[in-house]
């Protein structure tokens, strides 16, 4: 095995080129296991710790987006409410027209606390999933190193031949 002359691109780019190194390795004779360089593997997993504060990072973007949509938001139904306030100061003889006001600027709040609720699972979502991608290419990788040592055990255990 070489080690790796470029580095892959974000986390899929480092499982991608540890499959391909796993698939790309020398098979044992009448086994079906592999030899892999120690090195080139351990080098891929580290770029995969390097790059996954990276996509962690992403994410929390996504969530601070949108805490910062839902904060406009809510700026903007307070500035309108507070302009419902001054025009039913205003208009106090005219009850209907301060109902009105205040009614609309109820919706208003309601909408925002529903977009920025909506925004907010959204991101939860989008992270739930990477995460859960990242969780599945893992436990694969996993459970090729556990079948490869077991492999590897039951040949030290099994008599000379």
């Amino acid at each position: 095995m070489t080690e790796p002359t470029t580095r892959p691109e974000g986390l899929t780019g480092v499982l991608d080129a540890i499959e391909a190194a796993v698939a790309a390795a020398r098979a044992m004779p009448m086994s079906s296991s592999v030899l892999v360089s120690r090195a080139e593997l351990l080098e891929l997993v580290a770029q995969a710790r390097e790059v996954l504060p990276t996509q962690l990072a992403r994410a929390d973007e996504v969530v601070a987006d949108a805490d910062a949509a839902r904060a406009a938001a809510q700026a903007d139904a307070e500035r309108i409410l507070e302009d419902a306030r001054a025009r039913a100061a205003r208009l106090v003889e005219q009850e209907a027209v301060v109902v009105a006001a205040q009614e609309r600027a109820a919706e208003v709040v309601a909408e925002a606390q529903a977009t920025s609720e909506r925004l907010r699972r959204e991101a939860d979502d989008y992270c739930d999933r990477r995460l859960a991608d990242f969780e599945i290419d893992l436990g694969k990788v996993l459970a090729q190193v556990q079948a490869g040592r077991a492999k590897l055990a039951s040949r030290l255990e099994a008599p000379e031949a």
